[in-house]
């Protein structure tokens, strides 16, 4: 009896404390969908109003009508998050599954040195990163974007995980049929390695959307810039256009977030299929 009062307080404690969470993480989202309709005097006469006194769809009209760069800033993203996406599901699960099915000299320590890469800041890496891709004359080109993003260990060792936990019986099966290892990989491993490949894909895109540094490192024309990088034009020495700033955000925050609707079951579920044995 008392453990069952002690687990349904628990229980009721947790709630509270996500509800809580969940209302101090959206507000701050809420403020800036109504500051999209708000006049740049109104945001910032009003303070922390989350009704517009004049509703406008100025902002929007402007950004895609006056600001030129803004569609292609948005194509530009759309070209390195999904480069980068397609490059990290095809290169990083052919990296797991050969650790993981691959008994080669140097196989540990290839993995070992991964798990090590895991421990470094990306931030550590930067500068060799700029000074490596400057002697390749990939500065504003998208190459510098995709290109070093395309392998990345965290989720080479996502696969490598999962692979390990696949059973061997579906390839000996195919084995005997006269399958390739090659036609073993792309016909039977990866078609069944969707809940990774689904979690991989959405953290990989996300993550791509939303970088702002390497853009900001490799890119000075504005042709080049991704949206991130756009949006920080708006930003004047003296003003900022925070009515401008929020309708971008609005619409730059649209993908990321269908991708996050759309696939957040897979979130979890991945995690947990390349987390177990």
């Amino acid at each position: 009896m008392v453990a069952t009062k002690t687990r349904s307080i628990a229980r009721v404690l947790t709630y509270l404390m996500l509800a809580f969470y969940a209302v101090i993480t959206i507000i701050p989202f809420l403020w800036a969908l109504s500051a999209s309709f708000k006049t740049l005097a109104e945001i910032s006469t009003t303070g922390l109003s989350f009704i517009p006194k004049h509703f406008t769809l100025d902002n929007y009209k402007y950004i895609f009508t006056s600001e030129q760069m803004f569609p292609r800033w948005f194509l530009n993203s759309v070209l390195v998050g999904v480069s980068v996406t397609l490059l990290n599901l095809l290169l990083n699960s052919l990296a797991g599954y050969s650790l993981a099915r691959f008994d080669f000299p140097g196989n540990k320590l290839i993995f070992f040195f991964i798990l090590t890469i895991l421990m470094v800041p990306d931030k550590v890496t930067l500068i060799p990163q700029y000074l490596i891709i400057k002697d390749l004359g990939w500065l504003n080109s998208f190459r510098s974007l995709i290109i070093p993003a395309a392998v990345q260990a965290t989720y080479i060792f996502m696969m490598r995980q999962f692979f390990i936990s696949f059973p061997k019986e579906l390839e000996e099966a195919a084995e005997m049929d006269g399958m390739s290892r090659i036609g073993m990989f792309f016909r039977v491993a990866l078609p069944l390695a969707g809940p990774p490949l689904a979690a991989m894909a959405i953290f990989t895109f996300m993550g791509s959307w939303n970088e702002f540094l390497k853009p900001l490192l490799f890119m000075s024309e504005r042709a080049m810039f991704t949206l991130p990088l756009g949006l920080n034009t708006f930003k004047g020495q003296y003003i900022s256009y925070w009515n401008y700033i929020m309708a971008a955000s609005m619409i730059f925050t649209l993908p990321a977030l269908l991708v996050y609707v759309f696939g957040n079951k897979f979130f979890i579920k991945g995690i947990t299929f390349t987390g177990t044995k």
